[in-house]
């Protein structure tokens, strides 16, 4: 078997490139009781990382679903030395199940979904491995169409409705605050956000509680912006009806809440979305305008464009309130973030160096990759204000992504371990790929399930 797959994927040119997937039919002398071999590229084994593996998955089934494939069956044992058969069996299942999505529900001639299913072969099945894969893939795949579903279609109120529903599914705590809500908290900084907008903003909060609900809660926090129009700090049109990506940080952490539920993990985790959309309308917040936000500082806001900061800032202070063992927040918070690391990782910044270490080894062994900016305070002095205790923008315009963080850092109780990560770059795909359809990636969601998994009891 393994020289007739030698010999022709040879004659077809195979290289095994990252991406390189080529569908083969089985011919009957072959005693296989499948009708096609799938061979799937990993690359060059100097640049592998374990996203290869999960990506490599995804392609296979991608192209074995268009040639008319509805069931797969993979090796259980991993081919690499350097990745258990438990890690390579959830990387793989978990890859296949985001393999089978699609997103086609405006197309006017969708099709049904197909149902695929995916077996692993052979002794060395890792059972919970399979089981956790099956979890994170259904969390993935079940939160997708809500990150694709452009502005008109997923305002605030219908993603919060959402989380609600799928609270009551997996049994997790969920709270609603609206924007009258928001007001009497003193979530100004948020609520500058929305002002534009017809859309009420909403904060969303999720809880799950673990064995031990007096232990100290990680509490994750999501940018969930559902359109950024730039308010009146207008974007360029051009491009700008892809800003529906702007909710990513949101999104993932709602597939996380999801797969921390269905995985149901020892130790109590909250998730917070600030939900907001960015418009210029004859309310909207004016360059020049001071507010006060959760934790009492005031912000003058020079730009409107850079509006997710000011979600986060009370969304933070009120993860702050909750005493937790750490934060972590996630947003497409800037561009700069694509101009220093493109879409190959996402920079993660923060106040403990060990809560950072801990979510890149995390996010390696989940196949997705971070890369550590600095946070100096130079970065903080950049972001003071004449007439404020903080502007929005800084004075330089350099280091966006690092001074972006920095003003986010001044919500943060430096007591608190917490981290920032910009997933500006990672979070959506503009076109095609062989592992997936352009659209939301869900990035940061595995990272962090992966993350909270290995966590102890305190």
């Amino acid at each position: 078997m393994a020289a007739w797959v030698k010999e022709i994927t040879e004659n077809i040119s195979f290289k095994g490139e990252a991406g390189q997937v080529a569908v083969l039919p089985l011919s009957s002398t072959l005693n296989i009781p499948a009708k096609r071999l799938i061979v799937a590229g990993i690359g060059d084994a100097r640049f592998f990382h374990n996203g290869l593996l999960e990506q490599a998955a995804a392609a296979a089934v991608r192209a074995g679903r268009s040639a008319g494939a509805n069931s797969f069956a993979v090796s259980a044992e991993s081919p690499l030395n350097e990745v258990p058969d438990k890690d390579y069996q959830l990387l793989v299942g978990r890859g296949a199940a985001w393999g089978t999505y699609e997103f086609t529900q405006f197309k006017s001639k969708n099709k049904p979904a197909r149902q695929t299913s995916i077996t692993f072969v052979g002794k060395t099945q890792h059972h919970a491995a399979i089981k956790t894969a099956e979890a994170q893939g259904f969390a993935l795949l079940s939160t997708a169409d809500l990150a694709n579903l452009p502005a008109n279609e997923a305002p605030p109120a219908k993603i919060a409705d959402w989380a609600e529903s799928m609270a009551k599914e997996t049994g997790l705590d969920c709270q609603i605050l609206n924007s009258k809500e928001l007001r009497k908290k003193g979530c100004a900084a948020l609520l500058s956000v929305a002002q534009g907008s017809a859309q009420d903003a909403r904060l969303i909060i999720l809880k799950h509680t673990g064995k031990n609900p007096q232990d100290k809660p990680i509490v994750l926090v999501g940018k969930t912006v559902t359109f950024d129009s730039g308010g009146i700090t207008l974007k360029p049109g051009k491009g700008m009806g892809w800003m529906r990506y702007d909710k990513c940080g949101g999104m993932a952490v709602l597939a996380a809440m999801q797969m921390i539920a269905r995985m149901n993990v020892d130790i109590p985790v909250v998730g917070i979305l600030g939900a907001v959309e960015n418009m210029p309308g004859d309310r909207a917040t004016r360059p020049g305008d001071i507010v006060k936000a959760y934790n009492g500082k005031t912000i003058e806001i020079l730009n409107t464009d850079a509006e997710g900061r000011l979600v986060l800032a009370d969304a933070l202070g009120i993860a702050a309130d909750m005493k937790p063992r750490a934060i972590v927040d996630l947003a497409t918070l800037t561009g700069a973030v694509i101009v220093a690391l493109g879409s190959a990782a996402a920079a993660v910044l923060g106040n403990d160096d060990a809560l950072i270490k801990a979510l890149t080894k995390s996010a390696a062994a989940a196949g997705e990759r971070l890369w550590q900016l600095p946070l100096y305070k130079e970065y903080t002095d950049e972001m003071k204000s004449d007439f404020a205790d903080l502007s929005n923008l800084c004075k330089s315009g350099g280091a966006g992504t690092a001074t972006a963080a920095a003003f986010l850092q001044e919500f943060v109780p430096e007591e608190i371990p917490w981290a920032h990560i910009d997933i500006a770059g990672t979070a959506w795909l503009e076109s095609s790929t062989p592992y997936q359809a352009a659209g939301a990636t869900l990035f940061g969601a595995r990272l962090l399930a992966q993350w909270i998994a290995n966590q102890p009891s305190l």
